[in-house]
């Protein structure tokens, strides 16, 4: 679903009302005082901002999670203003080393744009993508010569450099530091003068980079961008960040119901948090939800049904909303069940081991996985918890195998 709301020009909202509902879910505004004075300026100039977010593509999915700062970017293109997305097919091959405690493997230059048609795809569920200027940083980092890149290297001091907490760290630590790596803020820096932008968005992980680009700007004669951070977002476990590798995230192409039966896990503590940063609820509602005059699951009830509403629309959040009453309070078999195909070669004298099954499923990517699984009793067949990793499961075509609460699969036997 790609979002084509009805934009509004940035002067029939007035300066101080725009940087309020920019405040919303923001931790640093670095200077609040310079983004209301370019408000001003846009307002009585009829010259919309320059609004820059860079997405390294790394990975090929995204979680809501990394879809906070996009949403403040369509914020901004709500508020009449000029989005332009950075896809990093240059930086992501050096790799962010914010927040790592080693070096990043670089990638290689065709999983970097492989990612970035993928990125392209999801980032329009959020952003109205035919207001979006999308550029390349391989257009201009491409072309730059050696002695360019020493000229770039020297406007900034390894002094400057170990500043930065994640670098200061690893160097007292003694864990290397690549020099590679001290071009990434740069690189990212000379984004923002390359496209002389008026604010930069990232996570608050990315506010030295963000503060770098401001420090270019000066250097090369532009007026400093404004660097405004978003909080990075706990995953549905309520203890680490959300992260694809950790199975705490919810990704924004997961199907709906995916997405509902995640988000109905995530722990009461964070629920505000969730609330603030992945919806478009107003605050009066929130604190309305998260009242006592609310009980939590109903609250969560509606958190799951607003998220699925942001990139799916209402019609399938009502429906997961029904999906997950009909299974989880009723305790009946969802009305799409997929399939776990069982190779007869894979069946030997009528079984299969379960551990097999589970992997052969998806349910588990390796035989390990599988087991604990079995071991924590999350793994049911036609409603009878197996807890024996060894178990060899007589083959039964039709039955239905559940593993947590939200994933099924029907077997059926194959050539």
């Amino acid at each position: 679903m790609t979002r084509k709301g009805p934009a509004l020009h940035h002067f029939d909202i007035g300066p101080e009302e725009q940087l309020e509902a920019l405040r919303r879910g923001a931790i640093d505004i670095v200077r609040e005082e310079e983004l209301l004075e370019k408000l001003l300026r846009s307002h009585r100039g009829g010259r919309p901002l320059r609004v820059k977010l860079g997405l390294d593509p790394t990975a090929p999915d995204i979680h809501i999670g990394n879809a906070i700062p996009i949403q403040k970017l369509r914020k901004f293109q709500e508020l009449g203003h000029q989005a332009i997305l950075i896809i990093g097919d240059y930086t992501a091959m050096v790799g962010d080393p914010a927040g790592v405690d080693k070096t990043r493997p670089m990638l290689t230059r065709e999983a970097v744009m492989a990612n970035a048609r993928t990125y392209l795809e999801q980032v329009g569920k959020i952003l109205d993508m035919e207001r979006t200027e999308i550029l390349y940083n391989s257009r201009w980092f491409e072309k730059m010569g050696f002695s360019e890149i020493i000229r770039l290297a020297s406007r900034i001091t390894v002094a400057r450099m170990l500043e930065r907490d994640d670098f200061s760290l690893r160097y007292k630590e003694g864990i290397p530091i690549s020099l590679h790596e001290f071009l990434y803020p740069l690189m990212q820096g000379y984004d923002s003068v390359m496209v002389r932008s008026d604010v930069e968005l990232g996570g608050t992980d990315q506010l030295f980079s963000l503060l770098v680009g401001r420090d270019l700007q000066r250097d090369f004669g532009q007026e400093p961008q404004v660097a405004l951070t978003t909080p990075l977002l706990e995953g549905i476990d309520g203890q680490r960040k959300m992260s694809k590798s950790l199975g705490n995230y919810i990704g924004i192409t997961e199907e709906p119901e995916q997405v509902f039966g995640k988000a109905m896990s995530i722990q009461d503590g964070l629920m505000r948090k969730y609330f603030l940063l992945t919806t478009d609820l107003p605050d009066e509602r929130i604190d309305e939800l998260l009242s006592d005059n609310v009980h939590p699951k109903e609250a969560k009830m509606e958190l799951a049904k607003a998220l699925v509403a942001r990139y799916w629309g209402r019609e399938a959040a009502e429906g997961a909303a029904r999906e997950f009453d009909k299974v989880f309070r009723e305790h009946e078999l969802p009305e799409h069940i997929a399939e776990v195909v069982v190779p007869r070669k894979e069946v030997k004298d009528g079984k299969i081991w379960l551990v097999r099954l589970l992997v052969l499923g998806g349910f588990a990517q390796t035989n390990s996985e599988a087991r604990r699984l079995i071991a924590q009793g999350g793994v049911n067949i036609n409603k009878q918890t197996l807890t024996d990793p060894n178990l060899d499961w007589e083959v039964s075509p039709g039955a239905v195998i559940q593993v947590g609460r939200r994933r099924f699969a029907r077997v059926t036997v194959g050539e």
